[in-house]
């Protein structure tokens, strides 16, 4: 608005100051530099605006293998800083649904052949019963026992599909408080000594503050605790499995240690990855799922802590965890 009134005011003073002529000069002048400026600026803004639309559909085609490679004038870069930006966003994006797709193909693969092994056993059981070994007695029950083994193994099999799957999309809700670590490990231990009785192993309590309280979701550590015990139980033939509280400056540390087959060096950092098995036969035979641990990493995590897991092979095995009190 100020630069209109100026210029207006500029031209009545001209006019009040020249004669009509050398006005009409100037005036014809100046439209002429404002033509040819407006011009210029008009073919300076239209090549900018092509040379953005071709970077956006070389970025479309993805012709760009790096951000570097794209390049705007001088007086566009700001603007190359923010198409930059948005290229390598779009560049991680890419590559973490790329990752995804094949995590997601992975699973379903995963999934689709731990559901079959029991599913196939089941209706081979079955089918045999139905094809006249039913009325055999002395081998009847043999293959009903069977066929009910693998039903408890793919229900155990479904629950763990379930429970990773609402851990995994924020869908499991947590109830955090403060109780005491004594009766909470009691609890847990005492129900798994007649298993650890099963295979002349003892199950060890160490000693605990009896005082002494954690902090969260009960309901779902027990979950964690279970697994873990279950499998020191499982891959120790003989000697024991010992639980306990280490008591540190501002958090305890849960452990469960045993004296089992140990884990090998290489397979330690896999261990927590859905459906990945040490001995594969062995975790069949066994009942395991394969998904007991990646739960137990994402309930551990979810508390803001983390597994650490100390083991050598032929020597046992350490998992253990920190709690806030």
């Amino acid at each position: 608005m100020i630069p209109g009134i100026v210029i207006i005011a500029l031209v009545f003073y001209l006019f009040l100051s020249f004669d009509l002529y050398h006005f009409i000069i100037f005036l014809f002048c100046s439209l002429l530099l404002s033509s040819l400026f407006s011009f210029y600026a008009y073919r300076k803004r239209d090549r900018d605006i092509k040379q953005i639309k071709k970077v956006i559909e070389n970025i479309r085609l993805n012709s760009f293998s790096a951000a570097d490679k794209i390049s705007l004038s001088n007086n566009l870069s700001e603007l190359e800083s923010e198409i930059k930006s948005m290229f390598l966003k779009i560049q991680n994006d890419i590559a973490q649904m790329k990752k995804l797709e094949e995590v997601r193909t992975e699973f379903l693969g995963n999934v689709s052949h731990e559901l079959r092994t029991p599913i196939f056993a089941i209706q081979g059981f079955i089918e045999t019963l139905l094809d006249g070994a039913i009325d055999d007695k002395e081998i009847n029950r043999v293959f009903l026992e069977k066929a009910n083994k693998h039903t408890i193994n793919l229900n155990s099999l479904l629950n763990d599909l379930i429970d990773i799957s609402m851990i995994e999309s924020g869908q499991m809700l947590m109830s955090f408080r403060y109780f005491t670590a004594f009766e909470f490990l009691d609890e847990i231990i005492q129900e798994f000594i007649p298993r650890a009785e099963e295979k002349n192993l003892k199950l060890i309590f160490e000693p605990v503050n009896r005082h002494i309280k954690i902090y969260g979701d009960k309901q779902r550590l027990k979950q964690a605790l279970n697994n873990l015990i279950m499998n020191a139980i499982k891959y120790t033939d003989s000697g024991s499995v010992s639980v306990g509280v280490k008591e540190e400056e501002k958090v305890c540390r849960i452990f469960v240690k045993d004296t089992g087959f140990g884990i090998p060096g290489n397979d330690i950092k896999r261990i927590f990855e859905r459906f990945y098995r040490v001995d594969r036969d062995r975790s069949r035979e066994m009942g395991g799922t394969g998904l007991g641990l990646a739960i137990v990493k994402h309930i551990v995590e979810a508390h803001g802590f983390n597994v650490e897991v100390k083991s050598e092979l032929g020597n046992g095995s350490e998992f253990s965890f920190c709690l806030k009190k």
